[in-house]
This record gives C-alpha cells, structure tokens and sequence, in this order.
C-alpha cells in the first residue's frame, strides 16, 4: 500500500506509532512520439520490457495501482494501459518504482538508487523515461501494527484518566477503525487508529 498524504491531518489523534516505511514510491512514466502508432506503440512496451528486466540488478522493484500495489512482471507487462500524451502523436505509460527503506538505506540514498535505475535503462527508438511528482512511502501490511498502536492508545488513555482524578473517565471510540498511516518524514510513517477519546464523569 502506498501512502497518498505528505503531511499530518488535523483529525489525526495524538497518540499513533512512528515507524520507517517499507519503500520509497516514485512514479515514472515512459513516452514516446514516433509518428506511426504501431511502432510507437512497440517502442514503448520494449522500453518497459527492458526496464522490467534489469530492475533486480539496481536493488528496485516495479508496480502498477494507486492505492494497493501490483507487482509488475515480465508476465502482466500487457496490463499496462498505453494512454494518449499531452502532445500529438505521443502516447505514454505510467508505472511506479519501489525502493526498499531500512536497515542502512536512507530516504536519500533509496532516491538515488531509483534515479541511478532510470537513468540504465535504454531507450528504444523514440521512447524516453522520466520520473514523475516528489517520491512517496509504502508500507506492506499496515493493519499488522493494530495491537501495537492499540497499547499506545491504551496507555496514553490511562495516563489522561490519571490526571484527571477519581471523578472522571476516558472512553475511546473507533478502535475498530482500519490502520491509517501518513508521512512523517522523508523515510518514516506515522500509523494511527483514527479513534477519538472522551473524558467523562464518572456515575
């Protein structure tokens, strides 16, 4: 899953879990302009054949979809759709590359290892690939992290009931609500349960 926000959201609870990504996102998009549709056509699927094919070696992966990602393979290159370009007589493909994050691989260097890549693969006749917008995140199975945000959430809300004495309590809402996640940083998310915690008095 990639994540589609860049920045904290005002509805967003206090209390979530900070974490880095699993990879960096970066669309791209391969166009070409030669005048006959079919070679055309043909210029740009060989491009993305080859740039399929020597992925593995520059340590990237490459996927198709907005919101859940589909690994794009030698076997489902057809999938792509072609689409008509700003230009006349131009069409173009769009895809996205996958950098992994972690370890000792930086938001920074994961960038540069995408840009390494697109600058390696060959161009056929008349094709070209460039990237595409500012990068994003991804991460693989966020509601894997439920519990984890869960104790945080719980603990922040015992901590509040504290200090507010032996006259009040706390409710949460919406613990049952799908994990989200936004940006953090260049490299890190912030996961949360969009919940909403209520002081009450006690009976």
């Amino acid at each position: 899953m990639r994540v589609e926000q860049d920045d904290y959201q005002s509805d967003m609870p206090a209390v979530g879990l900070r974490r880095t990504a699993d990879f960096l996102v970066q669309e791209a998009v391969i166009r070409g302009d030669t005048r006959d549709p079919k070679q055309r056509a043909a210029e740009i699927r060989q491009m993305l054949t080859k740039a399929v094919q020597i992925a593995d070696k520059y340590g990237v992966r490459l996927a198709v979809g907005d919101y859940i990602l589909t690994p794009l393979t030698l076997q489902n290159l057809d999938d792509v759709t072609l689409s008509n370009d700003s230009r006349p007589d131009s069409q173009k493909l769009v895809f996205l590359i996958k950098a992994p994050l972690g370890d000792a691989q930086s938001g920074t260097v994961a960038q540069k290892r995408i840009e390494d890549y697109v600058e390696a693969v060959p161009e056929v006749g008349r094709a070209q690939m460039d990237l595409l917008d500012d990068p994003s995140l991804s991460i693989v199975g966020p509601d894997q992290y439920r519990g984890q945000i869960a104790d945080k959430v719980m603990e922040d809300a015992r901590a509040i009931a504290a200090k507010m004495g032996v006259g009040y309590a706390v409710t949460l809402e919406g613990l049952n609500m799908p994990v989200l996640w936004t940006r953090a940083s260049p490299s890190e998310v912030m996961l949360y349960i969009p919940y909403k915690m209520v002081v009450v008095p006690k009976p």
